[in-house]
């Protein structure tokens, strides 16, 4: 994997920063998950588990100020064919309202554009429709997680990931 710049508002450095991984072991399941971050990219792979009412891993990690001009989060991903979530926090709490937008992935790298006004509010899965659309310059966390309801290994490759400015 080689990390290439997009022409965004900000481009994230995959590498910089922990990525923290929370998966269902929280609640007592037993799905399994790691997230490598190198120069290269991210690797965020493991085994998502339907045991102890399990069924989700993810990761996530800060970021910076985001422009509140931005439109959307631009990445290139590749994987397994899973439907993942793209999450965004606008806290550093470990739990609350996140927004998420799913997205699929190929075996082929894949460039995918998800509009910030198509990100839902979520709490533990379960829609907050009066939390309203997500702010961009609110953003202070970013992460991914799979929730499919499909147990078994995953692996979600991403080599590129920005925020798109609507003023470009």
């Amino acid at each position: 994997m080689v990390l290439m710049l997009m022409s965004l508002a900000t481009s994230l450095n995959l590498a910089a920063g922990p990525w923290v991984i929370v998966n269902d072991g929280v609640m007592g399941g037993r799905s399994t998950s790691s997230a490598e971050a190198s120069g290269d990219g991210l690797r965020f792979r493991g085994h998502l588990s339907l045991e102890n009412n399990g069924g989700f891993a993810s990761t996530r990690r800060t970021v910076d100020t985001v422009s509140p001009d931005t439109v959307a989060v631009r990445m290139e991903v590749r994987g397994d064919g899973r439907r993942y979530q793209l999450r965004l926090r606008q806290d550093q709490r470990f739990d609350g309202i996140a927004w998420r937008s799913d997205f699929v992935t190929s075996e082929d790298w894949t460039e995918i554009e998800l509009p910030v006004s198509g990100f839902e509010p979520v709490f533990r899965g379960r829609p907050v429709p009066d939390a309203g659309q997500v702010r961009p310059e609110a953003i202070t966390q970013l992460g991914y997680m799979l929730a499919d309801g499909q147990p078994g290994p995953f692996t979600l490759d991403v080599r590129r990931l920005g925020f798109v400015d609507g003023k470009d």
